[in-house]
C-alpha cells in the first residue's frame, strides 16, 4: 500500500486558509474605514495577496494528491470512494474560498467595497475524513474565534484606558490654562 500524503497537505492548507481568512477580515475592516490608496489598506492588501499566493501553492499540492489517488485508484491507498468524494468536495470548497478572496482583494471599486462590508466571509462546511475530525475542527475553530474575541476585548480595554488618560490630561490642561488666564 502506498503512502497517502493528503492529510499532511490538508493540514497545511487548512492553516493557510485560516490565516488568509483572518487577514481577509482585517482587510475588510480596514477597507470599510480607510480611503482607497491609504498606506494601511495597501499593506493589508499586499499581506493578503502574499498569503493567498502561499495558500495557492499548498492548494496545488492538495489538488495533486487528490488527482493521484483518483488516477491510481482509491483501493491502492486503502480508501473508500466516499473518502475520495469528500476530498474532492474539500478541494472544491478551498478553490471557491481562494477565488472569493482573490476577487475581493483585487479591489473592484465601491460596489466591491459595499459588498465586503455588508457580507461576512462565506463559511461553507468543510468536508473532512470523518465525524471525529469534523468535531475536532469545529472545536478548534470555536477556540480560535474565542481567542480572537479575547484579543479584541484586550485591545478595546487598552484603547479605553488610553482615552481615559487623555481625557484626564485634557482636563488638567484646561484647568492650568484657566489659571494662567486669571
Amino acid at each position: 500500500m502506498s503512502t497517502d500524503p493528503y492529510h499532511a497537505v490538508q493540514s497545511e492548507v487548512q492553516n493557510s486558509l485560516q490565516t488568509a481568512e483572518q487577514l481577509r477580515a482585517s482587510f475588510v475592516r480596514i477597507l470599510s474605514t480607510a480611503n482607497e490608496g491609504s498606506e494601511e489598506l495597501e499593506w493589508a492588501r499586499s499581506e493578503l495577496k502574499a498569503t493567498l499566493a502561499a495558500l495557492e501553492a499548498d492548494f496545488e499540492d492538495l489538488e495533486e494528491s487528490v488527482k493521484i489517488v483518483e488516477t491510481t485508484g482509491a483501493r491502492m491507498f486503502g480508501l473508500e470512494e466516499s473518502e475520495v468524494t469528500q476530498r474532492r468536495q474539500y478541494v472544491g470548497h478551498v478553490r471557491r474560498e481562494i477565488e472569493s478572496m482573490r476577487a475581493e482583494v483585487s479591489g473592484r471599486g465601491d460596489a466591491t467595497r459595499l459588498n465586503l462590508v455588508l457580507s461576512p466571509p462565506s463559511r461553507s462546511p468543510i468536508s473532512s475524513p470523518g465525524p471525529r475530525e469534523d468535531d475536532h475542527q469545529e472545536q478548534w475553530a470555536r477556540e480560535e474565534q474565542q481567542m480572537m474575541i479575547r484579543e479584541q476585548d484586550h485591545t478595546i480595554v487598552s484603547i479605553a484606558g488610553t482615552l481615559t488618560t487623555l481625557a484626564h490630561q485634557a482636563g488638567l490642561m484646561g484647568q492650568e490654562i484657566g489659571e494662567h488666564n486669571e
